[in-house]
């Protein structure tokens, strides 16, 4: 970093060895200006108390929290100047492939396309625009920690945020995409655009249609006769595919019905552990990696939500989304958390009366910390990602139940 090269060449410029931060030495005016090397904040009042018999009353716990602060505000700062850096003028530097995308969508003829132009001036981005599609930003700058790349989602969403509320229709409709942090990505841009954070969602059915593709390859039938797949938690990461509802239709079996029949899925898959460790294992890993989810995969999911935002959901059908939550299932407030709802008269509804979807604490905690972690490093209110939060969150949890219990026996 920074911090580190300067430290370097100050001690390099007047032959000291110190390696760590903070360093403090004294200027000796009268002889030239040299410099002597005191050594860290430790050395520094050892100094003070001996030459100037003052003594520090900060306890090192204040000492440790204000170090902590400064270094997570110096990250935040570092990283902000960065990514505000390259978001100047975000789209110039990809102008030429802009200008051949552009060519592209003029060859398909669509009878639905009227114009495609490109925007390469930050300050007119969004401009009246109706529907707003984010996806993945660029990876070209190399991010050492998760922390980093956290932190590094603020900026552009900040700036995202600013430009929607400023540029787009009052109406504006915002669908979130990708592979990373989709659900962080959509908690920020309803952060840093209150106005219309009712509008912004995240795009959970790529992931859906995953589960679909690898149950449909288990029964060998069709993924597009497997329905009502719930995807609880995160879009990008920590999630629970809930096949409880789950229903096939046209399955070729002893049992036949017309084209509205259909079974439940988890009566027609009878190795239970197939269930619970290949499917859940495979799925996993397509989500953590993101390996699979191709530019198809992504078009259609965003296609298909915005057609059922406009058009509604077939009927009677559970469909998944990433939206702010309130509560719901016991999902703790403030996080945007993908949950079973149906899109109808331009807008969606939570299904918070299905009956049997109840999910445990442990499965609930593990979706959920990931979560409130990433909101709380992002914006700078956690240093450090915690593998251990989880267990450290189920616990406060369940403690707090019984404190409930106990007072409210009856609850």
């Amino acid at each position: 970093s920074s911090l580190r090269d300067w430290l370097k060449d100050v001690c390099e410029k007047n032959k000291w060895s110190h390696k760590n931060s903070p360093i403090i030495w004294r200027e000796l005016l009268d002889r030239g200006g040299k410099g002597l090397l005191l050594g860290g904040y430790n050395e520094f009042l050892e100094h003070a108390q001996l030459y100037y018999d003052v003594t520090s009353s900060m306890t090192t716990e204040l000492m440790m929290v204000i170090a902590q602060e400064n270094l997570g505000t110096h990250i935040e700062k570092e990283q902000e100047e960065e990514a505000l850096k390259t978001c100047i003028n975000p789209l110039q530097q990809a102008e030429e492939y802009l200008k051949s995308l552009v060519v592209e969508t003029q060859d398909l003829a669509s009878p639905v396309l009227r114009s495609a132009s490109i925007c390469t001036k930050v300050e007119e981005a969004f401009s009246q625009a109706h529907v707003i599609v984010v996806l993945d930003e660029s990876t070209d700058k190399e991010v050492f920690t998760l922390e980093d790349c956290l932190r590094s989602r603020v900026p552009l969403c900040r700036l995202y945020g600013y430009l929607i509320e400023k540029n787009a229709h009052e109406s504006v409709r915002v669908i979130v995409g990708g592979k990373t942090f989709v659900n962080l990505k959509t908690v920020l841009l309803m952060r840093y655009a209150p106005r219309i954070a009712h509008n912004i969602i995240a795009v959970a059915l790529g992931v859906e249609g995953e589960a679909k593709a690898i149950l449909a390859r288990k029964l060998k039938t069709a993924p597009s006769y497997i329905k009502d797949v719930i995807i609880w938690g995160s879009i990008s990461g920590n999630n629970y595919v809930d096949l409880r509802k789950t229903r096939v239709y046209r399955y070729e079996s002893a049992i036949w019905g017309p084209l509205h029949y259909s079974r439940p899925l988890l009566n027609l898959i009878f190795d239970s552990e197939w269930v619970k460790r290949e499917f859940v294992a495979t799925l996993k890993n397509l989500t953590a990696t993101g390996r699979q989810f191709g530019g198809i995969l992504a078009a259609h999911s965003i296609a298909t939500t915005l057609k059922y935002w406009y058009h509604g959901s077939p009927p009677g059908e559970i469909v998944s989304l990433g939206i702010l939550s309130e509560g719901q299932f016991g999902i703790p407030k403030g996080i945007d958390f993908s949950m079973p709802v149906k899109f109808e008269n331009g807008t969606w509804v939570v299904l918070t009366d299905l009956k049997d979807i109840e999910i445990s604490e442990q499965i609930m905690a593990r979706m959920t910390s990931d979560l409130i972690q990433e909101k709380l490093v992002a914006l700078g209110d956690k240093i450090h990602f915690q593998t251990d939060f989880c267990q450290n969150y189920i616990n406060n949890f369940a403690a707090m139940k019984k404190k409930i219990h106990q007072r409210f026996p009856n609850s």
